[in-house]
């Protein structure tokens, strides 16, 4: 469902909700909570707010929904941004999962971040995603070469390794390929306890308009997550 937010600070008052909601519903269970956040610019105002919001955050657990095969303290890294604006105050008690240790063996990150998931043996309470104007989410791109694997609805693995396309502008322009990314999976995205999707932006909320349209395509990887109906899906927009 998509939520029509009346400003930035009600989105981010209702996203703080969803996802308190969905932890403290884990806590009670299971005495454990598990979220998975993305990086970008985007969310640094809502992990700020977030990490302010009365969470039992010693019994949650915070991992990634994806990440760049960078060192943790690069600028780029989504870790580093977690750590400045969400393992802040009370947040600092969480417990948090990187995906990346060694930026030279990307293949070995991914193999160690599946292990870290399964040895919790917990889904996630929440995934928090955003989306990008080509309709990409997590890290998976249209046109990336391992798109299929992430989209594969058996894929047997939590996270796998995205090697995102170069737009062929920049690579005639000289512009370096973008970083390497590890990515969960559409299949481990699904087997969340609930989806959230954080946009803005008309740009934004015509592509979600877009990928609406049945059938899901590998055009619009965020298809396959909005007109799925396994796992309970709130999108919240704002201008």
């Amino acid at each position: 469902m998509l939520h029509l937010c009346a400003s930035p600070e009600d989105q981010i008052a209702r996203l703080v909700q969803a996802v308190s909601c969905a932890l403290a519903a884990d806590l009670a269970q299971n005495g454990r909570a598990l979220l998975a956040v993305s990086g970008g610019r985007s969310p640094i105002p809502l992990f700020q707010a977030l990490a302010q919001a009365p969470i039992d955050w010693p019994r949650v657990v915070v991992t990634l929904v994806d990440e760049r095969v960078v060192p943790p303290e690069h600028a780029d890294s989504n870790a580093a941004l977690v750590r400045a604006h969400l393992l802040t105050g009370a947040a600092a008690q969480t417990r948090f999962l990187p995906l990346v240790d060694d930026p030279q063996d990307p293949t070995g990150c991914v193999a160690r971040a599946n292990a870290q998931l399964r040895a919790l043996a917990q889904p996630f309470s929440a995934a928090l995603l955003g989306m990008g104007e080509d309709g990409h989410t997590a890290s998976l791109f249209p046109g990336a070469a391992e798109l299929a694997a992430g989209l594969d609805p058996a894929y047997p693995a939590h996270y796998l390794a995205i090697t995102p396309p170069q737009p062929q502008s920049s690579f005639q322009a000289g512009i370096a390929p973008p970083h390497r990314r590890i990515s969960l999976s559409l299949a481990a995205l699904l087997q969340s306890r609930r989806l959230l999707l954080s946009i803005a932006g008309e740009a934004k909320r015509a592509v979600y308009a877009q990928a609406g349209n049945p059938p899901p395509s590998a055009g619009l990887p965020i298809s396959f997550v909005i007109q799925q109906t396994q796992t309970p899906f709130d999108a919240y927009w704002s201008r």
